[in-house]
């Protein structure tokens, strides 16, 4: 019970925290700071991937797993596109 009380602590702080850095952000550097930081996410997927293959009997665990693998995807995905996307904004025609 103490471990529960001590991630959700942290997961409250970590959340009012992002929500104060990211007001904090000019609107004009939102969008290349946010595409930037979800391509880095892939660490996510790597952590996902090995949820979803843990060696366990529980379906739960491998569909939050999935679950888990797919939205990481979309995740890194969406934001290699909005930095190519951006970059092209900037090449010489």
């Amino acid at each position: 019970m103490e471990t529960l009380i001590l991630l959700f602590t942290l997961f409250v702080i970590s959340l009012f925290l992002g929500v104060e850095l990211i007001t904090k952000v000019p609107p004009t550097l939102h969008t290349p700071l946010m595409s930037g930081t979800n391509a880095i996410s892939g660490i996510t997927l790597v952590g996902a991937a090995l949820a979803a293959g843990a060696e366990t009997q529980s379906w739960l665990v491998h569909a939050l797993g999935f679950i888990a693998v797919f939205t990481a995807t979309l995740n890194v995905v969406g934001g290699y596109l909005v930095t190519n996307r951006m970059l092209a904004m900037f090449k010489r025609k």
